[in-house]
C-alpha cells in the first residue's frame, strides 16, 4: 500500500533519478489500453472520458494503443486548459493521429452514445473536494450506463485514502452519496491505494517502471507538501528551542541558524549565562535565554522545561558536553518531557537508559550508535536493517549519519521495522539519504542537520523530519562543495538551506 501523498513523492524521485514523466505515463496508459482490452474484445465502442491533468494524459496514451476499437476521447474543458507539458503533447499526438476527440466544454453537450467500455480518467489522486461540472455530470452519465467501466488510478470523485466519496457539495447520486463515479475494475500504478480495497472493483496494479530507488532513497518528491499556508501567523510554522552551549558556543547557533533557515518561525537558545553574550552575538535572529553559571545541568530542570512547554519541538545536545552534570541533566529532562525532540551529540548516549513519553528523533553519528547499543555495518542495506531493529527496540526515529544516511522509523514496532512484517511494510520504515559529501566530516555538520532536523519536526512527523531534514542538509553541503570543495566549513551550510528546500 502507498498513500496519495507517497506517491506523489516516489513520482517525482523517479523523476529525479532520470525516469521521465512521459515515459512512465505512456506504461501508465498501455497498461489501462490492456485492461480496456480484458473485457472488450476489436471493434467495441469505447468512450474515454479526460480530465485536463496527467490523469487525462494517461488515458490519451491509451487510445492510441487502442487502435483495434472504436475510440473516441471526451476532453472535458478545452485543449490549451490542459494543465501539464506531456498530457499537452500527447493530446496533440492524438490530433495528428487523427483520432476521433471531442472537446467538452458545457456539460448539456456532453453525450457518450452507448458504449461497451466508459474509461474514467477524469480527476486522479491528486484532487480533493467534490465533482464540478461538467465531471459531476460524466459521472452521473457513466454510472447510468450499462457499460464497463475502468477507472484510471481511482473512481472520480473518490478519495484513493479511504475509498469514501469526496465532499457532499456537488449534491448526491441515486444512493444518497456525494457524485462519485462507481467502477468495475480500477487499473492504479506502482501500488495500491488504501482507500481502493473499499471499493466493489476489481483492482489491478500495474508496474509502470519506477524503481524501487524512487522510494527507498530521499530525493525531491519528499519536500512535496511542506510548503506553508499563505494565510498562517508567526508562530504557525514552527517554534523550535535549542538547549545546549557551555563548552561550546558555536554548536548551539549552528543548530538555531539552521532551524530558521530551513523555515521555523521562532527559534530559541537556552544556554548558559557563561556563552549567552557570544550566542546572541552570532545572529539577532535568535531568541537566548541564559541559564545561571557555565554548564547546564540538573539545577536548570524546572527553567528549561517551562521554556520547552512553550515550544513545537526541541533540540538537545548541541554544545553540551559529557560532563556528569549534562548527563543527569538530559536524564532527568527527558524522563520528565513529553513532547518532541531532536536529540544529538553528547545527549545520545543517555537515551537507551531513559523511559520518556517523548517522541525522540535521535541523530548519531556511527560512532555514537554503537555507543548508545546499536550496530552498524558497511554494506548499506545490512546497515539499515541493524538500524531499523535498533530503533525499533528504542521506540524511536533514528537518523544515522554516514556516507549513506539511514533513517528508521522505530515507532512502529519490532515487527514491521525490524524486518518482521512485509518487505513493503520493512521499506516504508527505513529510508536511505545519499546527499552529502565527504567535506562534510568537518566539525558543525551535525549541528546544522540537528537544527534542520528540529524545523522540520515542527510542521511534519519525525520519520519524514529525520528523513527530509537527511536530504536537505546533504543538498546543502553538496551546494557548498561546489563552490569551497572540501574546504567547506560547517557556517557555510545553513545559508544554502533554503535553495535545498526547493522541490524543484
Amino acid at each position: 500500500m502507498i498513500t496519495t501523498e507517497r506517491m506523489a513523492a516516489v513520482d517525482a524521485n523517479a523523476a529525479a533519478l532520470g525516469v521521465p514523466r512521459k515515459q512512465l505515463m505512456e506504461s501508465s496508459g498501455n497498461a489501462v489500453a490492456r485492461e480496456v482490452r480484458a473485457v472488450a474484445d476489436p471493434g467495441a465502442a469505447v468512450a474515454l472520458l479526460c480530465g485536463r491533468g496527467n490523469n487525462g494524459g494517461d488515458a490519451f496514451v491509451a487510445a492510441r494503443f487502442l487502435s483495434a476499437h472504436d475510440v473516441t476521447v471526451h476532453l472535458l474543458g478545452r485543449p490549451e486548459s490542459i494543465r501539464t507539458d506531456i498530457a499537452r503533447e500527447n493530446w496533440a499526438t492524438l490530433e495528428a493521429a487523427e483520432v476521433p476527440t471531442e472537446t467538452v466544454t458545457d456539460s448539456a453537450d456532453l453525450d457518450l452514445g452507448e458504449p461497451d467500455v466508459i474509461v474514467d480518467a477524469m480527476l486522479g489522486t491528486g484532487v480533493t473536494g467534490a465533482l464540478r461540472e461538467p465531471e459531476r455530470t460524466a459521472a452521473r452519465l457513466t454510472n447510468a450506463s450499462d457499460a464497463a467501466v475502468v477507472a484510471v488510478d481511482v473512481p472520480s470523485g473518490v478519495d484513493a485514502d479511504t475509498g469514501e466519496p469526496r465532499g457532499s457539495d456537488a449534491g448526491s447520486d441515486d444512493r444518497g452519496e456525494a457524485v462519485h463515479v462507481r467502477a468495475d475494475r480500477v487499473v492504479t500504478f506502482h501500488d495500491e491505494k488504501p482507500g481502493l480495497a473499499a471499493l466493489d472493483a476489481a483492482v489491478t496494479v500495474a508496474d509502470i517502471g519506477i524503481p524501487a530507488a524512487a522510494e527507498r532513497y530521499t530525493g525531491p518528491g519528499d519536500l512535496l507538501g511542506l510548503a506553508r499556508d499563505p494565510d498562517s501567523h508567526k508562530g504557525e510554522n514552527g517554534e523550535v528551542l535549542v538547549i545546549g552551549g557551555g563548552p561550546y558556543t558555536g554548536a548551539p547557533w549552528l543548530a538555531a541558524r539552521s532551524a530558521l533557515r530551513t523555515g521555523a518561525d521562532l527559534v530559541r537558545v537556552a544556554c548558559p549565562e557563561s556563552v549567552a553574550r557570544e550566542v546572541q552575538g552570532f545572529s539577532p535572529d535568535l531568541i537566548v535565554r541564559d541559564l545561571p553559571g557555565d554548564r547546564i545541568g540538573p539545577t536548570h530542570l524546572d527553567r528549561v522545561l517551562g521554556l520547552a512547554a512553550d515550544n513545537d519541538v526541541v533540540v538537545l545536545g548541541p554544545g553540551l558536553g559529557d560532563g556528569d552534570g549534562a548527563a543527569a541533566f538530559v536524564r532527568e529532562f527527558l524522563a520528565a518531557y513529553d513532547g518532541r525532540a531532536v536529540v544529538d551529540a553528547d545527549a545520545l548516549r543517555v537515551v537507551p537508559e531513559v523511559d520518556t513519553d517523548a517522541e525522540l528523533i535521535c541523530t548519531p553519528h556511527q560512532g555514537e550508535l554503537v555507543g548508545m547499543g546499536g550496530e552498524t555495518a558497511s554494506d548499506p542495506d545490512e546497515r539499515a536493517t541493524l538500524v531499523a531493529s535498533f530503533a525499533a527496540e528504542l521506540g524511536h526515529t533514528l537518523l544515522v549519519k554516514g556516507a549513506v544516511d539511514v533513517i528508521a522509523d522505530g515507532s512502529r514496532g519490532d515487527g514491521d521495522a525490524a524486518g518482521g512484517g512485509t518487505d513493503r511494510e520493512t521499506d516504508e520504515a527505513v529510508r536511505l539519504n545519499r546527499t552529502g559529501n565527504p567535506g562534510m566530516t568537518v566539525g558543525g555538520t551535525g549541528d546544522v542537520l540537528a537544527g534542520t532536523v528540529g524545523a522540520l519536526a515542527a510542521v511534519t512527523d519525525p520519520f519524514r523530519a529525520a528523513a527530509v531534514g537527511a536530504y536537505v542538509a546533504g543538498t546543502a553541503g553538496d551546494l557548498a562543495a561546489d563552490e569551497h570543495g572540501y574546504g567547506l566549513v560547517a557556517t557555510d551550510l545553513p545559508d544554502r538551506l533554503p535553495e535545498a528546500m526547493r522541490d524543484e
